[in-house]
């Protein structure tokens, strides 16, 4: 399929891999979407800034991108930290937020092939030819609601949402700022809501069509609007303000506070400077509020990912609802639009309509990109990306699945630099742009959407999955089953079933199986588990981890994630596991409890393990310390010696001489694990982790999450 990216400042279509269904999400065969002439102009405009100017000035523009630069200087170094930027920058970006189509696959009961349907969502309804999106981010077109009209979804959506806010009632007096397409949007539905409508621009064409439109006062911005709007009001002035402009000048919003009556309010839907004059709002007692996109449920992942619904009685227009407002007001003509779509262009002239939104004169209103489909099923999973590829003989040919910010800020360039061990064959990721770009830039055969191809594909030995944490132990299962080397970030698995069947698989396969349980495969736990190998006593061992704070709301504290204890804490009952080379005996779990909502109790608990061997192991894990603190520490106590390793930069010794290994950046094994398993598989071996003690670790990491 076609899809439009954002590169370096250039807009381009080229063709990627089409979408596979999930669970609680659907594929829709885009006919139309709609080019966001704010929001995806200015990331036009910010991307061809940021072409022509040097990264770390970039960085030190950014106080966000800075602060992760300096945290991956800090654990990896500049070279790496390097790399991994300029790699990073040259990624195509996918454009669009709103389109309409037809579904043509469905995960979901609530919708069927065949169905019209309007989509929205960032990273979803994207400008391609087929989209995959969740359900609660898809409504179905009413007869009388035309594609073009339904390709609008998530920019009606956000207007509706900011006139919600406003809380409109009939017969007053409101004042809608910016004629773009979100001000025009918000301008019928505030007539549609009874109350009499004043709008200003400076562009005269915009203020006529929205004159056309019903709105009874058009003002040209570029007047004195204050007195305007209180001689229209009888001195008044207006009863509510809605922001719809965008601009980085504070004087838009102290224009909207001057422009109020007392106690009444300003909603801010589009993007303004934010230094507000207290003088304003104080002696009127304004109320001022900001509209989030397209209402409640927006960047709550358990709704727009999961599926899961708020309450009607409780949040009666959710996105979803506002969704479903907005095209009902369409197929009753409560509102009409087709008069604000002025251009149409092929997809794959979608650099056309931006360089059309950039022109100073004759910019049209909105644009639409059409994607014409064949009559015939041609969707196309597999894209190949250098097709004089040869894998040189005896290296090993890596499917890197799930191409996340971890699998590109890590494995790829540590593959990268055994070259003669690894070969990256194959890309699959859910979304086919990030697949392609990553299978182009790091010269994989091919990119694709489809797991099953990368599982049918003979000459795939290796299986790198570095998903989200749900589909691990499936994944893993799976490509076990199909013959293929597996490697599988941690966790294995999110539940006791889970587990078991990864372990079974790989008894009954023999195929070779690594999860990435890196710290054990760093040169300090190496260090130290040659000198306690001979250890006459049982060992104490202390491990602390500041893991830092993490919102509850994120994906790893929820069902795709299955929690940090699982998802991190693995991390360490696997170095327990290694050091002692002991079966459990038993788990304790001492949970601190929580005064407030802010935190949760598995992030902050103790766990104890009291092994065969006679050893005892700690972990202390916090989400609360402070990250200026380092992150791990680990203490081993054994045969009148202490071992301490310090966040993995420096190891120290007590009653014994160690090597005195000590690196700038903080080491902990995930360039080494892949070495290990490189040798096991060559070998025969398999297994650089026993599965014993695979199923242990993970077996450990649920009951301490579940405790």
């Amino acid at each position: 399929m076609e899809q439009v990216l954002l590169k370096k400042g250039t807009v381009y279509t080229t063709e990627v891999s089409d979408p596979v269904v999930q669970k609680d999400m659907v594929i829709v065969q885009t006919v139309y979407s709609c080019i966001s002439a704010g929001t995806e102009m200015a990331s036009v405009q910010n991307a061809e800034k940021n072409a022509k100017t040097p990264m770390l000035q970039r960085a030190l523009s950014n106080p966000e991108l800075m602060k992760k630069g300096l945290q991956m200087l800090k654990e990896r170094g500049l070279k790496t930290t390097f790399e991994v930027a300029n790699k990073t920058h040259e990624i195509g970006a996918a454009m669009g937020y709103t389109a309409s189509g037809i579904v043509v696959e469905s995960g979901t009961s609530e919708f069927s092939a065949g169905d019209r349907v309007a989509c929205m969502g960032a990273g979803y309804a994207n400008h391609a030819g087929c989209i995959l999106v969740p359900k609660n981010l898809v409504a179905k077109l009413p007869d009388g609601v035309p594609l073009q009209e339904g390709a609008i979804a998530a920019l009606g959506c956000i207007a509706m949402q900011g006139v919600r806010r406003a809380d409109v009632t009939l017969g007053e007096y409101v004042v809608i700022t910016g004629m773009g397409i979100l001000g025009q949007l918000a301008a019928r539905f505030t007539i549609a809501s009874g109350a009499t409508v004043i709008v200003t621009d400076m562009d005269e064409r915009r203020l006529t069509i929205a004159k056309k439109a019903g709105a009874r006062y058009c003002l040209n911005a570029q007047t004195n609007v204050v007195d305007e709007v209180n001689r229209i009001t009888g001195g008044h002035g207006a009863d509510k303000v809605i922001v719809t402009a965008a601009t980085n000048s504070d004087a838009l919003l102290s224009q909207a506070f001057q422009m109020c009556r007392r106690h009444g309010r300003v909603v801010l839907v589009g993007v303004a400077g934010m230094n507000l004059k207290r003088a304003d709002m104080y002696k009127k007692e304004l109320e001022f509020r900001i509209s989030t996109s397209y209402g409640p449920g927006r960047y709550d992942t358990s709704y727009e990912e999961e599926g899961l619904d708020y309450p009607y009685d409780f949040a009666r227009f959710t996105e979803k609802r506002n969704l479903e407002s907005y095209l009902r007001l369409l197929d009753e003509k409560r509102i009409m639009i087709s008069d604000i779509i002025e251009k149409v262009y092929p997809a794959e002239h979608a650099d056309e309509a931006y360089e059309a939104l950039k022109a100073s004169n004759d910019r049209p209103l909105m644009v639409l990109l059409e994607y014409a489909h064949p009559e015939e099923d041609t969707a196309v999973r597999q894209i190949t990306t250098h097709r004089d590829y040869n894998a040189p003989q005896g290296v090993i040919r890596v499917a890197l699945c799930g191409a996340g910010g971890f699998a590109k800020g890590m494995h790829l360039p540590n593959l990268q630099k055994m070259k003669e061990k690894y070969s990256l064959y194959a890309v699959q990721s859910r979304t086919g742009a990030n697949a392609q770009a990553i299978a182009t830039k790091y010269g994989a055969k091919y990119a694709t959407t489809d797991y099953e191809q990368i599982l049918q594909d003979k000459n795939v030995d290796m299986v790198m999955i570095c998903t989200r944490h749900d589909f691990h132990a499936d994944m893993a299962e799976r490509a076990l089953h199909a013959g293929k080397a597996v490697f599988v970030e941690k966790p294995m698995a999110l539940n006791a079933e889970e587990n078991e069947r990864v372990i079974r698989a790989a008894k009954e396969t023999g195929a070779p199986l690594l999860v990435g349980f890196n710290r054990r495969f760093s040169r300090y736990m190496q260090e130290i588990h040659e000198i306690v190998k001979d250890r006459i006593e049982p060992m104490l061992i202390s491990y602390r981890m500041n893991a830092g704070f993490i919102p509850l709301d994120h994906w790893t504290q929820g069902a795709s994630g299955g929690g940090r204890i699982i998802g991190e804490g693995c991390h360490i009952l696997d170095v327990f596991a290694y050091l002692t080379g002991a079966e459990a005996e038993s788990i304790t779990v001492n949970q601190i409890s929580p005064r407030t909502d802010r935190i949760t109790k598995t992030d902050n608990c103790v766990i104890t393990v009291k092994y065969k061997d006679g050893s005892v192991c700690t972990l202390t894990y916090t989400g609360q310390g402070s990250k200026e603190y380092g992150k791990e520490f680990c203490e081993v106590f054994v045969d009148g010696k202490v071992l301490v390793v310090d966040d993995y930069r420096e190891l120290r010794g007590y009653g014994i001489k160690t090597s005195g290994l000590k690196t700038s950046g903080s080491e902990k094994g995930q360039f080494e694990e892949l070495e290990a398993f490189y040798e096991a598989i060559k070998k025969g071996d398999g297994y650089p982790i026993p599965l014993w003690q695979l199923e242990q670790t993970t077996a450990l990491s649920i009951i301490g999450q579940n405790a």
